[in-house]
């Protein structure tokens, strides 16, 4: 199921994660080549993401929202 992004935060790791609207967490690597997503690096390039659709498999395995 499609859900929009809401917001970010980091990981213990210090990865970026994706706060989606149904209140599933999602991480947002850029870690090239397997994961290219040079927009995560930089404050503008996350902000111009917010609203954007992400599949979240949570939603569709119907699983409770992530606590952060």
């Amino acid at each position: 199921m499609k859900q929009p992004i809401t917001g970010y935060h980091l990981d213990e790791q210090g990865d970026w994660v994706a706060q989606l609207a149904c209140g599933h967490f999602q991480h947002v690597r850029h870690n090239p080549p397997w994961m290219n997503r040079p927009w995560v690096v930089t404050e503008q390039g996350r902000q111009s993401k917010l609203g954007v659709m992400l599949e979240c498999r949570k939603c569709d395995a119907g699983e409770p929202v992530d606590v952060r």
